[in-house]
């Protein structure tokens, strides 16, 4: 089986110096939990084996922040994941699973949240997990996945920020 990780960045600035989107950067409270939960997966054994982040700035912090737990771990910054809807990251992740074992997606919401709730419920999750993911993911959460050979979703973990 293989793995999909997928990683909310984390808490970002309100706004940014440009007053560009694209380009507001973590807040401390967003390295912070960005750090925590890298370190929080690694130590569970989650370890990816290419990480593809979206190029905004709050998602390459958080992943800067978080890669710390995984040395060596290929990095590819995908433009296609910035506000990225469900279907895209899926496919985006879809590709990588062809190569790699395990694939961790940085990016953001509602394209990610709508993903796991997506992914949980085809892969017939108790609804109140689905519940829990539909009503709340924050920034910083993490879902994880095992993918079957006929391409069928596992749910493996749901982690949120300690704050």
């Amino acid at each position: 089986m293989d793995r999909l990780i997928l990683l909310r960045h984390g808490k970002a600035e309100p706004d940014s110096e440009t007053g560009e989107d694209f380009d507001r950067r973590l807040a401390s409270l967003g390295v912070m939990e960005s750090t925590d939960m890298g370190v929080r997966l690694a130590d569970m054994g989650f370890r990816p084996d290419v990480a593809l982040v979206s190029p905004a700035a709050r998602a390459r912090g958080t992943w800067e922040a978080a890669s710390a737990a995984f040395p060596g771990v290929e990095t590819r910054f995908d433009d296609d994941l910035y506000h990225a809807d469900s279907g895209a990251i899926r496919r985006e992740a879809e590709k990588a699973l062809k190569d790699h074992a395990t694939v961790m997606i940085v990016g953001h919401n509602p394209g990610l949240q709508e993903l796991v709730v997506m992914l949980l419920q085809e892969g017939h999750a108790p609804s109140s997990l689905v519940a829990r993911a539909q009503r709340n993911f924050p920034t910083a959460t993490a879902a994880i996945f095992l993918i079957d050979d006929n391409g069928l979703p596992h749910f493996d973990g749901l982690f949120f920020p300690e704050r």
